[in-house]
């Protein structure tokens, strides 16, 4: 039976794949785990993919299909390693499906999410949750990114460099370095420590993760709301490198003098009012005719909506 569109939206916590007509309908849509073989491995991050396949394909009642194309957005497709890897997990779900599909098409999954952002139109999505990315698209249908090079390198401006910049502010106060903070006693009250020195035992232990470090973004927030400097510093830099992707973006694209919407998401972006208004003013005062928009839709109504922009381009050759 023949599928127009087989969309995956392949993320960090969770793949949702959707079995679509040519106008973009849903005929079934299948859910399961994380799609990024950088946090699962990849035999996990397979399983899953293969999974939310096999229940959208159920959910539309179909055995075997013919797919038109099979569009993916996956998370952790950042250099030519990561897509060879990708692109094997991939062919091995469908083909564990028994899906034949005509076309492929692979992109990462903040691609998809800007695709979604601005419903397929020319438009910039800046990201910022636990890590950081920007995406862009221009009138001509190029698109750019910049960031998202993962937290030992990257990801400037999310919530774990606004963790780890907590914490080099904390031991920098302690040495004299750098002036008095209240999150030293928040970053020590939330992770249960008593000293500033129990924050090197912790951060080379095994005990260590990312997802504490950007846990304690909320501490920084708070510390700021309540006047803290060292805090409002760490948050208006965490702005500043958000702003650089963005103008990288812009620049590459050639859209600083056009009217386009910029979406703004992520946990950073969505409850830090200190880091979107600066970012914000700084879009503003860059790309005049720039402005702040909310998200059209959800990113496999993005991929989607690509599926159908391609084949009507297929169909007009």
């Amino acid at each position: 039976m023949r599928i127009p569109i087989l969309a995956v939206d392949g993320g960090a916590t969770k793949c949702l794949v959707v079995c679509a007509e040519q106008d973009g309908s849903w005929r079934g849509e299948g859910h399961a785990g994380p799609g990024n073989y950088q946090s699962v491995g990849a035999e996990e991050a397979e399983q899953n993919v293969t999974l939310a396949i096999h229940e959208a394909l159920k959910g539309a009642g179909i055995q075997e299909p013919e797919v038109d194309i099979a569009l993916f957005g996956m998370a952790g497709l950042d250099t030519t390693h990561d897509r060879l890897i990708i692109e094997d997990l991939i062919k091995n779900a469908l083909r564990r499906n028994g899906v034949q599909a005509q076309e492929i098409f692979l992109e990462n999954d903040g691609f998809a999410a800007l695709l979604g952002a601005t419903a397929g139109h020319a438009g910039v999505l800046a990201i910022a949750g636990t890590g950081s990315i920007v995406f862009g698209l221009n009138t001509e249908g190029k698109s750019a990114r910049a960031g998202g090079w993962g937290h030992r390198v990257g990801d400037e401006g999310g919530g774990y460099w606004i963790g780890k910049e907590a914490i080099r502010s904390v031991l920098r106060a302690f040495d004299g370095r750098g002036p008095t903070t209240h999150l030293s006693a928040l970053v020590l009250e939330t992770l249960h420590f008593r000293h500033p020195t129990d924050l090197i035992d912790w951060v080379y232990s095994d005990s260590y993760t990312i997802a504490k470090i950007a846990g304690l973004s909320r501490v920084v927030g708070e510390a700021a709301r309540t006047g803290d400097e060292v805090a409002k510093t760490i948050l208006r830099r965490a702005a500043d490198e958000l702003f650089m992707a963005v103008r990288a973006v812009v620049d590459t694209l050639q859209m600083r003098r056009e009217r386009f919407p910029v979406v703004l998401q992520g946990g950073i972006l969505q409850n830090e009012a200190l880091v979107r208004s600066t970012l914000t003013a700084q879009i503003m005062a860059y790309a005049p005719s720039a402005f702040i928009d909310a998200a059209k839709l959800q990113p496999v109504e993005g991929i989607i909506a690509k599926g159908k922009a391609l084949l009507q381009e297929k169909g007009s050759r």
